[in-house]
């Protein structure tokens, strides 16, 4: 008889404490089970440390980062600890992840299916209208994304850390994400390391939704004003991850700069000047940007 697998949750959270209460009920009606659930937090201020630690839920081991990480370096905060922990594989999702009852055993069983030869295994991401979040649909190839979601197992090359479940032996082998990009592009850049050299898939059956507070694609053109400051990091953070695909990542790179740049001048909401300002001082430091990846003690 196999040994059952030890999965850890992972969950990245900063002030959303109302999401982060669905995403922990909804990890508790899983039906495949859980070792543990970590929660990562980056400092929030709502009160989530105190609600956490109020929780009677003996599964769930809090840790906060003691400042505000971003998305990326909560999760290499949080791959770290559980991965050395000890569990068999991690299950990572933000804390607006909201998976579905059969969600992970819907991977487990995928997995078994690849008997363990995999990198890594995605989940389909809904909208709460129950269409697919454009944001997490994975990807066929470095430029495209996948035609649809028909199938037990789709292979694919990049994927979004809404639901992805990594085998820890993965992480010792790969390294971690990258802390420093701070937020966007660190899932893109991890799961595309990763499926350089191992299988990956997407598992349709397995399904989270994912009930974000900025649905659509990342786009300093069409993204609402508050959010503009921080796309210098999405600009800077997309040329480590495409440099690396070559040539044809150089023109990728190119080709939607330039691109994103023709609508900041078709939209009318104006700041123009200092939206493509964006864009390409995030480009230029990203080509002088060169974060190391860090590895498991």
């Amino acid at each position: 008889m196999d040994k059952p697998v030890r999965v850890a949750a992972v969950v990245v959270t900063y002030n959303r404490l109302a999401l982060l209460r669905r995403c922990l009920a909804a990890l508790d009606a899983q039906t495949a089970p859980l070792a543990a659930v970590w929660v990562i937090d980056n400092a929030s201020t709502d009160g989530t440390a105190q609600a956490v630690l109020a929780m009677e839920r003996p599964r769930i081991v809090y840790r906060n980062t003691g400042s505000n990480l971003g998305g990326a370096g909560g999760f290499a905060y949080g791959v770290r600890e559980a991965a050395l922990a000890g569990y068999d594989a991690l299950w990572l999702m933000d804390d607006d992840t909201i998976p579905e009852p059969e969600a992970l055993a819907a991977l487990l069983n995928a997995g078994n299916l690849q008997e363990g030869r995999y990198g890594w295994l995605s989940s389909r991401a809904l909208a709460p209208d129950g269409t697919d979040q454009p944001m997490n649909r994975q990807r066929k190839t470095p430029y495209t994304d996948l035609d649809g979601y028909e199938g037990e197992c789709i292979p694919a090359v990049m994927a979004s850390f809404v639901s992805l479940l990594v085998p820890t032996e993965v992480v010792r082998t790969y390294g971690l994400p990258i802390a420093e990009f701070f937020i966007w592009s660190d899932d893109w850049e991890y799961t595309r390391r990763i499926s350089r050299d191992m299988p990956c898939y997407v598992v349709p059956g397995s399904r989270v939704l994912h009930a974000m507070q900025n649905p659509g694609i990342v786009n300093i053109a069409a993204d609402d004003p508050s959010r503009w400051d921080r796309y210098r990091y999405f600009y800077r953070n997309d040329v480590v991850l495409y440099r690396r695909e070559g040539l044809r990542g150089w023109l990728w790179l190119l080709a939607k700069d330039l691109w994103h740049t023709l609508q900041v001048l078709r939209d009318r909401r104006g700041h123009r000047l200092y939206r493509i300002a964006v864009i390409w001082k995030g480009f230029f430091n990203g080509v002088r940007f060169a974060p190391d990846v860090s590895y498991l003690p």
